[in-house]
């Protein structure tokens, strides 16, 4: 057992408990906590989730998965069942007095691109993408442990120990605070959340069941008559309806039956009674807020723990769970790899700008500054400027792929590009010339740091233009070059 000194803040509660032990401890069991395990176990880590509550989330909350975020469920083999879990987007409905009024497009439409398979958002209640994630983890040997409350945590050299409000604590190699926007974890290393009050107006969000509306329609009802606004959307694979409402500042939502029913007869042409049950509700105030740091040691920030956003977009989980892809294969690395532990500061490095910048744009789409257009599809976010991009060519032309940007799809000579990153591996990519049959390429197979390497040629394509591109597990180009002179030094620079 260990010596009660390293956690003496809450030795009276571990008298006689004998101490949990994992690689890795995952505190929060929402999209962002078992999309990370879920990457974790397929690297072979043994990682244990804890979730304070006894069950999954069980609300609609987050329920856009942006197109980049369906690449990151796909490669976690979880696309099928996301796919058959939900639909797009439905048309938006205006109603004005009763009568329809007009359509609104909440997306703007993008034209179709080999390089990106999936061309707009789908829509999947939060609380079903949980269950498919945890279906996965429990497929790989995961499992998540309902009812444990974190109250501390303490690190060391080796390692980290959590305690809960019950049972024995946890000690880890790492702990990941995917533990929400009031994350425990984040107040008790003292990591402050800087940010701003998007919208005094209080909002309202419910899962509702209603009769006398469509489900081709997402349903809006504007503001009459200095109330808010009333918006109601069939969820995707369910039988229920989405409801938002905002608030006049310094109103308390009522979140009961008969409150919600009052709302949504007051600010449509539904009766009371339409309303015919409340399945999940829950009021809030649209803020913007990150945390000042992504790590404190051995502890990493993930999700909402680490950044709070407007839901207008449909940025947060989305932003959250690719926190979790970009992480997991670099954990992974470190425990099972021998990679340098510093390889763990490139996470803040490549997410916390990531995070300002979707934070930035859910604000101006709420305030009604930006359109939920190409930005909001997160294809183009990457890693030019961070440590890990590598960029050996010169004289590129605009617009060019580089080191640090999303490697695209496609298919030339027979092979689709996805279905070779896919998985916990590394991919060394020689496109057109420089994948000639006869051009040598280095083994990086076994390398300290890089674990499994497959090599891929393919013959030119525009996208990627000719060259080597050394892809990381999570889809990213680490180092690119016009030949593979100089990849083997960029390998190795990953070795502990």
């Amino acid at each position: 057992m260990l010596a009660a000194p390293e956690f003496n803040n809450v030795k009276e509660s571990v008298v006689g408990l004998q101490i949990q032990h994992a690689e890795v401890l995952v505190v929060g069991a929402g999209p962002t906590g078992l999309a990370l395990a879920v990457d974790l176990a397929r690297h072979g880590v043994d990682a244990l989730v804890v979730e304070r509550s006894g069950s999954l989330f069980p609300g609609s909350r987050g329920k856009g998965l942006q197109p980049r975020t369906l690449e990151v469920l796909d490669d976690l083999g979880v696309y099928e069942e996301i796919r058959a879990a939900g639909a797009p987007y439905p048309v938006g409905m205006v109603w004005r007095d009763g009568v329809r009024a007009g359509e609104h497009r909440m997306f703007d439409e993008v034209a179709p691109d080999e390089g990106a398979p999936y061309e707009g958002p789908w829509m999947v209640p939060q609380w079903r993408t949980q269950e498919i994630l945890a279906a996965r983890l429990a497929q790989l040997g995961g499992a998540i442990a309902f009812g444990r409350e974190a109250t501390g945590v303490e690190q060391d050299a080796e390692g980290v120990t959590v305690a809960f409000a019950e049972g024995a604590p946890v000690r880890a190699r790492y702990a990941v605070a995917a533990d929400g926007g009031r994350s425990t974890l984040r107040r008790a290393l003292g990591i402050a959340m800087t940010g701003e009050t998007v919208d005094p107006s209080p909002m309202l969000v419910a899962d509702l069941r209603i009769t006398g509306l469509d489900r081709d329609n997402w349903h809006v009802f504007p503001p009459a008559d200095g109330g808010g606004f009333l918006a109601i959307c069939p969820l995707a694979g369910t039988e229920d309806f989405q409801a938002v409402a905002q608030f006049p500042e310094g109103v308390e939502p009522d979140l009961s039956l008969d409150g919600i029913r009052a709302v949504v007869a007051a600010r449509s042409h539904l009766a009371p009674g339409d309303v015919t049950q409340v399945r999940w509700a829950s009021d809030f105030r649209p803020r913007a807020a990150m945390a000042d740091r992504f790590r404190d040691g051995r502890v990493l920030l993930a999700g909402d723990s680490a950044h709070v956003h407007s839901p207008a977009g449909g940025q947060g989980l989305n932003t959250s769970i690719q926190d979790a892809y970009n992480l997991g294969w670099k954990l992974a690395a470190v425990l099972r790899a021998g990679a340098r532990a510093s390889l763990l500061d490139s996470y803040e490095e490549e997410r916390l700008p990531v995070a300002a910048e979707m934070l930035g744009l859910s604000t101006r789409i709420h305030r009604g500054e930006a359109r939920r257009g190409a930005a909001t599809r997160q294809l183009g976010l990457g890693y030019r400027d961070c440590a890990l991009a590598v960029e050996t060519r010169t004289g590129l032309a605009e617009g060019a792929l580089r080191a640090g940007d999303r490697a695209p799809d496609g298919i030339r000579g027979g092979v689709r590009l996805f279905e070779e990153f896919r998985g916990a591996h590394w991919t060394l990519l020689a496109v057109g010339a420089a994948g000639a049959p006869g051009r040598s390429l280095p083994d990086l197979s076994g390398l300290p740091g890089l674990a499994a390497v497959r090599t891929v040629r393919i013959p030119a394509y525009e996208a990627y233009g000719d060259g080597v591109f050394l892809v990381r597990p999570d889809g990213y180009v680490g180092w690119a070059g016009a030949s593979a002179e100089g990849l083997a030094s960029y390998a190795a620079a990953f070795a502990g």
